[in-house]
């Protein structure tokens, strides 16, 4: 059983982290600006107040912790641009200042870094609107960033292009760089698939140091 904060913990797929990991027995802290809007009741489930763009606000959620996830996405694309890169900043200043007792981080990224089978990026596509650009980069400029780091133990799991809730199959597969497609040439998960492959990582690191990418 690992003890598990999430940054990000009532969006999407942070919301879907927090059920995968709470239904395999790990005691999770949700971090939000509003625990308000927290309304999941479960005996491992705490809820604190924190915020991600905060270095001290994450060295308080990450005490104790063995892993800190950040799901944090930020909305449309200023949004991404003011929440991105400056969360994995903190995120790593914050651990940096816990010494031996950091725990691991594990960040969600964005597919637009990925590499496409024509030696292109998936934000090199013509015909992308602006705000979808300005996300895809927020999120590669911070991986970039991750990749500077070597005093912190970090993950960054790329979803693929599609990523929407649906079923929980508990299947999926990885890449490192290159987008996964289908027999169909789709780039797709659920995001309750793409929740097990985050908890599944969170028990059995596999990428330390590294992004993936999971898709079906």
């Amino acid at each position: 059983m690992a003890r598990i904060a999430v940054f990000g913990a009532n969006g999407t797929i942070g919301s879907r982290i927090v059920a995968e990991a709470l239904s395999r027995g790990h005691e999770v802290t949700a971090v939000v600006r509003n625990p308000a809007k927290i309304s999941t009741d479960h005996e491992n489930l705490t809820v604190s107040e924190g915020d991600v763009l905060d270095a001290a606000s994450v060295v308080a959620a990450a005490k104790g912790q063995d892993v800190l996830v950040s799901a944090v996405g930020g909305g449309d694309g200023p949004g991404a641009i003011a929440t991105i890169k400056p969360a994995a900043e903190a995120l790593v200043e914050g651990l940096r200042s816990l010494g031996t007792d950091t725990p691991r981080l594990i960040a969600v990224g964005g597919a637009g870094s990925l590499r496409t089978p024509d030696g292109k990026q998936v934000w090199d596509a013509e015909g992308l609107p602006e705000f979808l650009l300005q996300i895809m980069h927020a999120h590669g400029d911070a991986l970039d960033y991750y990749r500077t780091v070597s005093d912190v133990q970090w993950t960054n799991v790329t979803p693929p292009a599609q990523i929407e809730p649906g079923d929980r199959t508990g299947t999926y597969r990885t890449a490192a760089d290159d987008l996964l497609t289908d027999d169909a040439g789709e780039s797709r998960i659920s995001t309750e698939d793409f929740a097990v492959a985050v908890v599944d990582e969170i028990e059995r690191p596999q990428h330390t140091g590294r992004r993936f990418t999971v898709a079906y």
